[in-house]
C-alpha cells in the first residue's frame, strides 16, 4: 500500500458511469486540483462505498460560521 499523506485533496468534481461494453462495473471519476482519477468498482464495492459515505456524512459536523 502507498504511504498516505497527512493532508487530503478536496474533490472539486465527480462523475459516475458504466462503460457500455462492461455493464458489470461502475466507473467513479474524482477530480482534484492535482488532476482526475478513475476507479472501476463492481456492484458490491459500489454499494459498500455508498453505505460508508452515507454513514460518515451523517456524522459530519455542521460547517463553522464565518
Amino acid at each position: 500500500m502507498t504511504k498516505r499523506s497527512t493532508s487530503a485533496d478536496f474533490v472539486t468534481a465527480f462523475a459516475t458511469g458504466w462503460p457500455e461494453n462492461q455493464p458489470e462495473i461502475m466507473v467513479l471519476s474524482l477530480t482534484t486540483h492535482n488532476g482526475a482519477q478513475d476507479f472501476a468498482l463492481n456492484r458490491e464495492q459500489a454499494l459498500l462505498i455508498a453505505k460508508t459515505m452515507k454513514e460518515t456524512a451523517a456524522r459530519l459536523a455542521k460547517p463553522k460560521s464565518s
